[in-house]
């Protein structure tokens, strides 16, 4: 996404599937003010064409806040017409599996490594890139949101360095699961978080914020996608859902 049409990478966002004649981007409500204007963005498709919003539903219960709401995080943009080069929509999971699991993130964000975090030298342009992590942490719903206090509904990831030499606050692994492990970098927010099930992919959660620079020892949250099933649907009916 982009403000102006000329620097790309200010967000991300996902296509999740067409009606007759819109198609659906699920995106982070927080890269949005409130309530959220369609045109706060251009939005640039696969294959490099420019669309414009028409319309924007940030969740209700999102208080613009991400220390106390990551996990209601959620924007749905409307663009005019369908995309019809996209291929087959994405399944959207509405499971509670994904503890212990390893999730593979997307976005257009900025670039890093871990010793130093993200770093403009790093960023080699509009590509989209991905990381891996370990869901080490995985909260919840609360039941009834309070003011002020933390509604859960996230999913947390820890960068581990390779020597093992720094604790993993969630008490899971101390060193890389895979050579693919990272952090959301500025930009990456609204993109999606996939979990791969047998043969098929799903997006469990989408990028939401993080803590520090991207560095070693730093941790990112994803706004989990089962319990806003039904705002989802309420939007846009056609939402591919699965467990």
């Amino acid at each position: 996404m982009s403000y102006d049409g000329d620097n790309w990478g200010e967000a991300s966002g996902t296509w999740i599937g067409n009606d007759a004649s819109h198609a659906y981007i699920l995106a982070a409500a927080h890269t949005f003010d409130m309530p959220p204007a369609p045109d706060t963005y251009l939005v640039r498709a696969a294959s490099g064409k420019i669309l414009k919003p028409d319309r924007a539903w940030s969740h209700p219960d999102w208080n613009g806040d991400t220390d106390t709401r990551t996990g209601w995080d959620l924007t749905i943009l409307r663009i005019p017409g369908p995309l019809t080069d996209m291929g087959e929509a994405p399944w959207l999971y509405n499971g509670d599996d994904e503890h212990g699991r390893l999730i593979t993130f997307v976005g257009f964000g900025s670039r890093g490594i871990g010793s130093v975090g993200q770093q403009d030298r790093f960023y080699e342009g509009s590509d989209k890139a991905a990381a891996q992590g370990m869901v080490d942490q995985w909260v919840g719903p609360e039941k009834r949101l309070k003011e002020d206090e933390d509604g859960g509904n996230y999913l947390g990831i820890y960068l581990p360095h390779e020597d093992g030499s720094i604790e993993n606050p969630y008490d899971g692994a101390t060193k890389p699961t895979t050579p693919l492990v990272g952090l959301l970098g500025s930009g990456d927010s609204g993109g999606s978080a996939w979990l791969q099930i047998g043969a098929k992919w799903v997006i469990v959660a989408v990028n939401s914020n993080g803590d520090g620079n991207a560095n070693y020892g730093d941790s990112s949250w994803f706004t989990r996608i089962q319990p806003h099933e039904r705002w989802i649907r309420g939007i846009f009916p056609g939402a591919r859902f699965t467990s």
